[in-house]
């Protein structure tokens, strides 16, 4: 669920008991942002959630069935790990038969071997094929503010599909069927980068999985787990196969606030100049005066960098990663054909907006990789159409009449900014 803001940019998170939060965490998100976001694992049970509680209505076994035998699935939305290793795409895919010129799709009797003899089936990207995730996972990313990846993790019993590591990411794991052991150890890199993956300490992750668990407990339908990036796990079925659903939030860093700024400080004449004539980079004298030289340039433009020119380029770095709800083309376009004043519309959930003016005769839509230009004098209606809320046609403001107001929506709907409000 999400609020409008006053003057209708983006969405914000809602924190209300109803939230999408409220089915991967029990405690009030207040709470959970303060002592457990990117801090320490949280822990919770089933009868601890409000409401029926289990999570197969986001994905359930029938589900993964169908999944891997009626839906043409290709690679990459499957991986196949056994015994750690992830196995090669072609041990269970091939051709789809007559009429299909496609050489990587699931073949459902490869895969039914591989997890009779023990292997782990990872579905990869069910925020992108799955319906009830497609949505799940555009709400919850919308009150995080971040974007979501949706793996399904489906093991035998007595199995696990990989090794003790890390993620560089933070997760949300949902257990649907069956019990899984995770073993939970404290970091060995805090707060890891994605370029700082687990495999270039796999000699400290294993010394540390060797000694005693920070965290050790069986999951069980409709138990949740949230786990900072760079807690170590690993997880095994227990006496039945198990089925889970992991979030991974990928969301930005200060990391990715540094490398914008050494981007743009390109610009600095300072930062540019060539090193000294005949220097030797490899004496650590030499490098020693013009070390000082540049971190003092450096640090003295810092303190002249623009947060609107940052923000710009983190926006662009981040709005493309999280999409919004799907439209279907060929109702949106007949819907726009037929709109009349007494249609209703609201703003596509997840559409990251924002609405500036554009000097004194227009006014600028940004997007996800584009922007549009309206008049000025369309400024109000537009404040109003994009604030989350439904809207009758005939009712936007500051337009002169419906002919007008027909004009702005039907563009509106066809470049996918509005939807029909259902």
């Amino acid at each position: 669920m999400t609020n409008p803001t006053p003057d209708g940019t983006e969405d914000r998170p809602a924190t209300s008991a109803g939230s999408a939060l409220g089915r991967a965490v029990a405690i009030d998100p207040v709470k959970f942002a303060e002592a457990y976001w990117g801090r320490q694992p949280l822990l919770t049970r089933a009868d601890e959630f409000a409401g029926p509680g289990g999570f197969r209505d986001l994905l359930s076994p029938e589900a993964a069935d169908e999944l891997l035998s009626e839906r043409g699935l290709r690679t990459p939305f499957l991986r196949v790990a056994s015994k750690g290793t992830v196995l090669p795409a072609s041990s269970f895919t091939g051709g789809g038969g007559a009429g299909a010129e496609i050489t990587d799709q699931v073949i459902d009797d490869k895969v039914m071997k591989l997890y009779a003899d023990g292997a782990t089936l990872v579905f990869q990207g069910l925020h992108r094929i799955w319906p009830p995730l497609i949505e799940y996972a555009r709400r919850l990313g919308a009150e995080l503010r971040q974007p979501l990846q949706v793996n399904a993790y489906l093991t035998p019993a007595g199995n696990k599909g990989f090794a003790t590591h890390y993620d560089t990411h933070d997760v949300f794991v949902l257990q649907v069927d069956g019990t899984k052991r995770w073993r939970v150890h404290e970091p060995v890199l805090p707060d890891p980068l994605e370029r700082q993956a687990w495999g270039g300490r796999a000699d400290e992750v294993g010394a540390v999985a060797d000694g005693p668990a920070a965290l050790d407990v069986v999951l069980a339908p409709g138990d949740a787990l949230y786990l900072p990036r760079g807690w170590l796990h690993s997880a095994e079925a227990q006496s039945d196969s198990s089925l889970h659903l992991t979030f991974g939030v990928r969301a930005l860093t200060r990391y990715a606030l540094v490398e914008e700024l050494l981007t743009m400080a390109a610009t600095d004449q300072r930062l540019r100049a060539t090193l000294p004539y005949a220097m030797d980079v490899a004496d650590p004298d030499q490098v020693a005066p013009e070390l000082t030289e540049t971190v003092a340039a450096l640090r003295d433009w810092l303190l002249t960098a623009d947060p609107a020119e940052v923000a710009d380029r983190l926006r662009a770095r981040d709005w493309p990663s999280q999409r919004p709800e799907p439209v279907k083309p060929l109702a949106q376009l007949a819907f726009a054909q037929a709109l009349t004043p007494d249609d209703r519309v609201t703003v596509r959930h997840g559409l990251r907006r924002q609405l500036t003016p554009d000097g004194a005769e227009h006014v600028v839509l940004r997007l996800t990789g584009r922007t549009l230009r309206f008049p000025a004098y369309c400024a109000v209606a537009l404040r109003s159409v994009l604030d989350g809320s439904p809207h009758r046609v005939a009712d936007l403001p500051g337009l002169e009449d419906d002919h007008d107001r027909l004009v702005l929506v039907r563009r509106l709907l066809r470049e996918a900014v509005l939807v029909p409000d259902s």
